[in-house]
């Protein structure tokens, strides 16, 4: 029986209600984390259109065409420095995410906790964040 010692989520959907605005959004943004387009799947029956981000060769966040996106929805990609945290700000600023909260220490979850929040097309939380001290 396994004990669970490197359990970890494999990959995750999220539903965007316009694939072709998401997939310009998301193009521009995961690239400066080292996160790259994979797969591009068009609708094909049942399934909808499906857009597959992650390192090569692995897709491991995906984006679903469809109408209802979670509002409670928060996503954080653990990146490599802080500079990591403020490219990703800046880029998804420039490809037209809103603010929730500027690239800051957050002492609140740990004392090394160094994130940047944005709302993705959708309002989706998105976040970068950094946990070692600088």
């Amino acid at each position: 029986m396994s004990d669970y010692t490197g359990s970890s989520i494999d990959h995750l959907n999220i539903t965007v209600t316009d694939l072709t605005v998401s997939r310009a959004f998301y193009d521009a943004v995961l690239p400066i984390i080292g996160v790259e387009k994979l797969l591009d799947f068009p609708a094909s029956g049942d399934r909808p259109a499906m857009v597959g981000y992650g390192r090569h060769p692995k897709p491991f966040f995906w984006l679903v065409d469809g109408e209802i996106v979670d509002p409670n929805l928060h996503l954080a990609f653990t990146v490599d420095s802080r500079e990591a945290v403020d490219a990703f700000y800046a880029a998804a600023i420039a490809a037209g995410a809103t603010t929730r909260d500027e690239p800051a220490v957050h002492p609140e979850y740990h004392p090394d906790y160094y994130g940047a929040f944005v709302n993705d097309p959708d309002g989706t939380n998105l976040e970068a964040v950094y946990h070692a001290h600088p």
